[in-house]
């Protein structure tokens, strides 16, 4: 699987450990230094991942963020760098788009895990799929497209692969430790915290009403589970 990555970092020596050990891989790396050239190379060559530095120049990784989740109806997949490592600052990433957030300094090899899951996760497979329904809501994998009763929902690629697994199951109660594997390929009790986040933004695009929720549930102690509406579950 050769995948283009834009990697976005302002370090020089942090930037290109990243470019040689993507090639290494197998991949094609793109490095820029500042967020307005990030932005700029999103939009000209859409990548298969963008490797996003918190702290750029010009524009900051939350702004390079919120506008490349506006350009695109499939957003592109961002995991996010910082040396940022409060829980408020992990929850604004999310919350900003970002669907992996690593804190420095990091291991090169848990980095390139964390790539492997994220390009395993989102690029096309190359055989055929089913398009799967829950009640008002369908995904379908190959195309990468969710819709709810009827209209297009716009998800990161974190909150499809959580709508993906559920649609799958549905009526089945999903811990937030195993809602953090399908998102990210890593049980990491440190994090699940950030399922709550992907689950709100769900409940928003999903939802008549978000704060009275009838399809993606909270099952209290436990988890969450998706059913086909308010006769459902």
């Amino acid at each position: 699987m050769c995948a283009h990555v834009l990697v976005a970092e302002d370090d020089l020596l942090q930037a290109e450990l990243i470019r040689r050990l993507l090639v290494k891989e197998g991949h094609d790396a793109v490095v820029v230094s500042d967020g307005r050239a990030a932005i700029d190379e999103a939009r000209r060559h859409r990548p298969d991942l963008v490797v996003l530095d918190l702290m750029l120049p010009g524009v900051d990784g939350y702004g390079v963020c919120r506008v490349l989740r506006e350009d695109e109806d499939v957003p592109i997949p961002i995991l996010m760098l910082t040396a940022r490592s409060t829980e408020d600052d992990l929850l604004l990433g999310l919350d900003t788009g970002a669907d992996d957030y690593m804190t420095k300094p990091y291991s090169p090899r848990e980095l390139m895990a964390r790539i492997r899951a994220v390009l395993r996760r989102t690029m096309r497979p190359s055989e055929p799929s089913l398009v799967l329904r829950a009640g008002a809501v369908t995904v379908d994998p190959l195309r990468h497209v969710a819709t709810c009763d009827g209209t297009a929902v716009t998800c990161t690629p974190g909150e499809f692969a959580i709508l993906h697994a559920m649609v799958a199951e549905p009526g089945r109660v999903f811990t937030r430790r195993q809602l953090l594997h399908h998102t990210r390929g890593h049980d990491r009790a440190s994090t699940e915290r950030a399922i709550d986040v992907h689950i709100m933004n769900l409940r928003k695009k999903i939802e008549p009403d978000p704060r009275r929720p009838v399809r993606l549930l909270t099952v209290f102690g436990v988890g969450y589970k998706l059913v086909g509406g308010r006769d459902d579950g």
